[in-house]
Order: C-alpha cells, then structure tokens, then sequence
C-alpha cells in the first residue's frame, strides 16, 4: 500500500489548475496578444524557478459519489522565484477566470503573497489584469450580500497593499484591463509600469458612461494618459518588455529594507574623463541644452534606469550605478519650463527622495533650476504647496547627498538643491550663476527709478547687468566660502565615483523613519 491513488488525484487537480478558466478563455487571450498568467510568470522570472503555493485551491463540484466532478481554479496564481538568482515573491491575476474579479478568487492567497514578502524580507511583483481581485457588481449575487467596503476581511487587504511599502521593493505590471482595486494595487507601488494596449481607471468606460463621459478604454485610461498624469511610472509596447523593466529595476535595490543596495562590477573607469563636458553648457544663459548626454556620461556606462520621463518633466529621476554602486538619481531637465519646479515636478522628487530614504540609496543631484514655476496656471496647481512638501522631504532624508551645479540656482526652489542641517557634498561648474532671482526680469524690479531717470533706457539696463554679472561671478562666491568647489566638469565623474565610495560606509540597514507615499 502506498500513497500513489492520493498522489495521483493531486496530479490531476494540479493539471485542471493550469488549464486556467479553460482553453476557449485561453485562446481568446492569446488572441488579444495577451500572455495568460502563467505564461506571464515563466517569462518574468528566472526560467523553471518558479514554485507555486496553493495551486489546487479553487472552486470545485462533486457528483453523487463524492467524486470531484468540476473545477474552476482560483483566478489569483501566486508563488516564489527568483530574478537574476534573487529570491522574490510573485502574485498574478488570472483575466480567463471571472476577469480577475472576486468572485472567482479567494482572498487569502493574494494577502498571502503580501504577507509572505514582507515577512521573508523578498521583494514582490504584481502582475495585474481586471480588478486584481476587487469586486463587481454580481458578487452581491455570488455571495448573497452586498460587501462592505473597508469591512473586515477587505481592509485588511486593503492594509497589505500599502504596508509592504515600508519593507521590501514592491513593482507592479498593468497588462490588460486595470480597474477598481487592481488600479490601486498598480499605483501602490514603488515602480509601475503598463503596456501600451493596457488601460486602467478607478472604474471603467460603462460605469463612467453615466456620468455622460462616452470613452472607449485608451482614451479614459490608456497609457498615455497614465504616464502623463503620473499615476503610472512607464509605459512600454510589449510584456517581455515589461518584465525587463521589473527585473531591472530591482537590480539597484536590495531584498528589503534590511539589507544594502547590491554592489556590481562596473567595468567603466571611475577615473573616466569626457572632454565633451567642457563645452555641455552654452555661454549663453538663454541657450537651452540637453542634460540627458549629461547624465550618460557622468554615470556608469549603460547603467542609468529612467523612471517617469513623461510626468513632471522639468526633473529627471532615476537608478544609476557610480563605479558599481546604486545611487539615486535626481537632475533638472531645462528643455522644459528651464527646469523650474512645477506642482508635477515637485511630486516627482518626493517619490525619487522617499525611494532613496526607504532603500539606503545615495543621491546625486545635478541642479540647474531657475526657481519654482510661475504664473496663474502654477498658482491654479497648488505649485508652493507642493514645493515646500518637496522641500520637506529633501530636509527629512537621511541618505548621503552630492550636489553639482552645472547652471541656475535661484528662488526658494533653488535653495533646496541639498538637505539643510546636515554635511553634503556640493560642487559647481564654471557656468554655474545664482542668486535670490535671475537678473532677466529683476533688474527691471530693483532699478526701476534708475531705469526711468536714464536718457536710454536699454544702455542703462544693459551697464547694471554688465556690473551685477560681474559681482555674481562664481567665484566671488567661493572667496567666502558660500559655495565649496569649483570643478572642471571632466573632474564630476572621479568626484562622484568618490563620492559614492565615501557614502557605502554610512549606509545602515533597517526601517526608515517613514515609508514611500504612493
């Protein structure tokens, strides 16, 4: 006698559950160029490492003889894997089962998946297609009652999606139809990012439809209303793609708050020194130029990871490597609004600055910002309220911080460029100028009356600017000490190869005073 006939019914049932909702809602799937979610899971994670939990667990029928007649698998596939040999936790939404709403899933298993993240300290991905797991409105049906909100069992699902935050690197995937909680469940995350045919929305086209709002899918959620409102970080075409952007992503972050950002061979020479940056920054003030070569070259080669290039686009923020360490990555854009802080860009910087803080990860700043952004539409978005909690946020990280001025530093926005209170580093360029605000438009203001009293006007403006030019020279600022270096920009990347060197023993693992804020 053996076990064999048991050994053999969990075969069986293991096989029903990989059939999913059943080869018909498979197909169909495949044809909307959909992954089903295994397939999903296969192709994010190392190949063959994935070992599922609850497999079997579903809704099955029996016949007269007690014998299992039908079964109908949870539509939630969840289990452990690893990423580039890293152990993680990954928790998929099966859409040819119920669309991925509650009433063919069974809560548990998602909590569990959460539960097991934080608790064995490993990072999770979230793939999301449906409602990950909320309701519809024919659960009242299903389940005989109308579910409370926030009731017992919800909320703390609810608590889960959001707790994990505080612990360990959490990056979610829109691939399909994303609404109701499986949208919150993709915006509570620390990296997003949803394919280009995917939509997401609090609630989709036909309830939004009674409000006389008559939008198909893309135009009320698509991706690019998403990545420009920021409620998604990135949008890419295909799923492989999307898997590659949250392997990637997890490459600079560690396990969990417990550990230290992973350190890798660089092989690009931290001594490197690109003659092109002497001349990256026009002599003229008004000449625009482009910061992303900047940032390409001054950081390990092929290792800078862009995160929300189509939210608040004044800033640029990001994951680097200097000399194999992670580092955050935070940088002004003057290609739009000449890098001042708008109310978006404001809330960028929040998110880069709280990754950093929960993660253990330094950050460079490269700074050119003209203040923050003005005018009525600027006053309309609550521009200063939003900038001073940017500010706040900058003054609460703990992080080792390097600065490096390259052009503008003016206004309140430009005094946040480094935390206060506390050691950072700061270097400037030659073409560094700064001040309480930038002489384009101040001169008018503060000379009026001498502007008035000359004989010709524009030769009076231009003698006060010839003069001021001459009394803001950066180097006036560093005969008091009011700015510490000066650089020649080919010397930036050895002094932040240093610097990074100099903040890997002032890394201390463990919980941040505070989680990211979603």
């Amino acid at each position: 006698m053996t076990w064999q006939p048991e050994l053999d019914e969990l075969r069986r049932r293991e096989a029903l559950a990989r059939a999913l909702g059943g080869a018909e809602k498979v197909a169909r799937q495949h044809e909307a160029g959909r992954l089903d979610v295994r397939e999903r899971i296969e192709a994010c994670l190392d190949p063959g490492s994935f070992h599922e939990i609850g497999a079997i667990a579903g809704r099955a029928s029996y016949d007269a003889n007690n014998q299992l007649a039908g079964f109908t698998p949870s539509n939630c596939v969840f289990g452990r894997g690893t990423v580039a040999g890293r152990p993680v936790v990954i928790v998929g939404d099966d859409f040819t089962v119920r669309g991925g709403s509650a009433d063919a899933t069974i809560r548990e298993k998602p909590q569990m998946a959460e539960r097991m993240a934080m608790e064995f300290r490993l990072p999770i991905i979230r793939l999301i297609e449906g409602s990950g797991g909320g309701g519809s409105v024919k659960t009242i049906e299903t389940t005989g009652r109308a579910n409370l909100p926030g009731g017992v069992n919800s909320a703390y699902g609810f608590y889960l999606t959001t707790a994990s935050l505080a612990v360990v690197p959490v990056v979610a995937l829109g691939l399909g139809s994303v609404a109701g909680l499986g949208a919150a469940r993709l915006a509570a995350s620390h990296y997003s990012v949803m394919t280009t045919s995917s939509a997401m929305f609090v609630a989709g086209p036909p309830v939004v439809a009674r409000l006389g709002q008559v939008l198909d899918k893309a135009e009320l959620g698509g991706a690019d209303i998403q990545t420009r409102s920021g409620a998604v970080d990135d949008a890419v075409a295909t799923e492989a793609e999307a898997f590659a952007r949250a392997r990637r992503f997890l490459s600079y972050l560690p396990n969990s708050v417990f550990e230290l950002p992973p350190v890798v061979a660089s092989g690009d020479d931290p001594s490197r020194r690109d003659e092109a940056l002497l001349g990256a920054i026009p002599r003229d003030p008004r000449q625009v130029y482009k910061m992303r070569p900047i940032i390409e070259t001054l950081f390990d080669r092929e290792s800078v990871f862009e995160i929300g290039a189509r939210f608040g686009r004044p800033i640029i923020t990001g994951l680097a490597r200097l000399d194999g360490r992670p580092v955050a990555l935070l940088a002004s854009d003057p290609f739009h609004y000449g890098g001042s802080w708008t109310a978006e860009a404001c809330q960028k910087i929040i998110r880069l600055v709280d990754l950093a803080e929960v993660f253990h990860l330094p950050v460079v700043h490269l700074v050119d910002c003209p203040g923050f952004m003005i005018g009525l539409e600027a006053e309309k978005a609550a521009t200063i309220r939003h900038g001073v909690r940017a500010m706040a946020a900058i003054n609460q990280c703990t992080v080792p911080w390097c600065s490096v001025i390259l052009r503008n530093v003016f206004g309140v926005a430009g005094a946040i460029h480094q935390p206060a209170g506390r050691l950072a580093l700061r270097y400037a360029w030659p073409s560094a100028r700064w001040g309480s605000l930038p002489l384009e438009g101040g001169i008018e203001a503060a000379y009026r009356a001498d502007l008035d009293a000359a004989p010709d006007r524009e030769a009076a403006l231009r003698e006060i600017e010839t003069r001021l030019n001459a009394l803001r020279s950066p180097f006036r600022t560093a005969e008091n000490f009011w700015v510490e270096e000066i650089i020649d920009p080919r010397a930036t990347r050895p002094l932040l190869c240093e610097f990074s060197r100099l903040a890997g023993p002032l890394l201390a693992p463990g919980a941040a005073r505070f989680a990211i804020r979603p």
